[in-house]
């Protein structure tokens, strides 16, 4: 087989890939958490008060106001919990986790047999990530 031959077979897989369940409703989850404005304001939300917070504790020492830094922590908190609490952002992670699952498992699979074991009896081991939600292991 030449090299030509096995990056066809690669790309049939990327093919395959995107025809699976986990890759499809990834890309919906993402679309539709792209799409939420009231999302991407949290978001932004978000980004601006941790780049306040690193402004105000790079500053030296004495110039630095610990008052100001615990209030923007706490609103950066609060942010977060509203972020983590929108339902496209639970969709979009619960989507993005058995993605990760289904790559980390092809992933796996390949490397494995690059060192020689069999592709027939070859799969992939998780390791607990410690979320249920994802997992079917443990049961």
């Amino acid at each position: 087989m030449e090299n030509k031959d096995i990056i066809e077979i690669t790309r049939e897989l990327g093919r395959q890939l995107q025809k699976e369940e986990a890759y499809i409703a990834y890309q919906a989850a993402k679309q539709a958490a792209d799409e939420d404005m009231e999302l991407q304001k949290l978001i932004n939300d978000f980004s601006n008060v941790r780049d306040d917070i690193e402004k105000e504790t790079s500053k030296d020492e004495n110039e630095r106001n610990n008052e100001n830094i615990r209030k923007l922590n706490e609103n950066m908190r609060k942010v977060y919990a509203k972020i983590m609490t929108n339902e496209r952002m639970i969709n979009y992670n619960d989507a993005k986790d058995a993605y990760d699952v289904l790559m980390a498992r092809i992933t796996a699979i390949i490397k494995q047999c690059s060192e020689g074991e069999d592709p027939d009896t070859t799969d992939y081991m998780p390791s607990c990530s410690g979320s249920c939600s994802t997992c079917g292991g443990c049961g």
